[in-house]
């Protein structure tokens, strides 16, 4: 059985810039992985390139076998890859609960003539997907907020918000983007049980970017090291804690 995902020599270039570098990746089903790297490193680019919203210059990505090198991110979406960013965006006049079945809306199912009509079959539907979208803020602890406004949430809490909206999209890929950013320490250890209870439930492959050292090291089983776009480690934890090239790019500076 082939990677689940895998990037083979991507390039992105930017003008005369060169963002990426012979990205070379590869992802099992079931995996945990890490992308680390100081700042702009080209880590958040190379989830861009993967999910569609830049282009590669060349090289090509594969996903479940299928050439999505260009797609489109709605229908990279729809065969099964989600993300978070860096910036939390959340819909910040509606409640956790509508969070949630906006972005299950993907998987509705319904058509425009239904939806304007209100048809008995639309509203079955409906019925249908704000019951998973309750199960799903159950699932992750947030069921007791699913009236409340989303913005009004603890900061962490609207980290895992929007870990749940992008569940609700039914991936099988999940890219986070700097998850543990401005958590306390207590809410860095929390989102690592978090990050491993929902691989397990619901039966993900998690690739995530992270500064968080604590946290990449504590929940990824393998790691990528990039440095200005170019991929200068791959390893267990402990192989990069003690790569001398890693030490000085990135874990040695504070």
């Amino acid at each position: 059985m082939g990677a689940l995902l895998q990037t083979t020599a991507v390039n992105k270039q930017f003008g005369g810039l060169s963002a990426v570098t012979d990205l070379n990746i590869s992802i099992d089903a079931g995996e945990i992985v890490g992308l680390i790297g100081p700042n702009g490193a080209g880590k958040t680019t190379s989830f861009n390139l993967i999910t569609g919203v830049y282009v590669p210059t060349s090289g090509t990505v594969t996903f479940a076998g299928e050439d999505i090198t260009g797609m489109k991110p709605h229908r990279i979406a729809r065969l099964g890859v989600a993300r978070t960013f860096q910036n939390i965006r959340l819909f910040r006049e509606m409640s956790v609960l509508e969070n949630v079945m906006v972005a299950q809306h993907m998987r509705m199912g319904a058509n425009l003539l239904e939806a304007t009509l209100r048809l008995p079959s639309y509203l079955r539907k409906e019925r249908l997907q704000l019951a998973r979208a309750r199960a799903l803020l159950n699932e992750v602890g947030l069921l007791e907020y699913a009236d409340a406004r989303a913005t009004s949430l603890p900061y962490g809490k609207q980290r895992r918000l929007e870990i749940a909206r992008a569940l609700a999209t039914e991936p099988r890929l999940l890219f986070l983007d700097e998850p543990a950013a401005g958590m306390t320490p207590q809410e860095s250890v929390e989102l690592m049980e978090f990050i491993r209870t929902i691989r397990d439930k619901f039966n993900l492959t998690i690739v995530l970017i992270e500064h968080h050292m604590q946290v990449v090291m504590g929940v990824c089983s393998r790691m990528y090291v990039l440095e200005y776009g170019r991929t200068i480690a791959h390893g267990t934890p402990e192989q990069i804690q003690n790569d001398p090239k890693v030490i000085e790019a990135y874990l040695g500076v504070e």
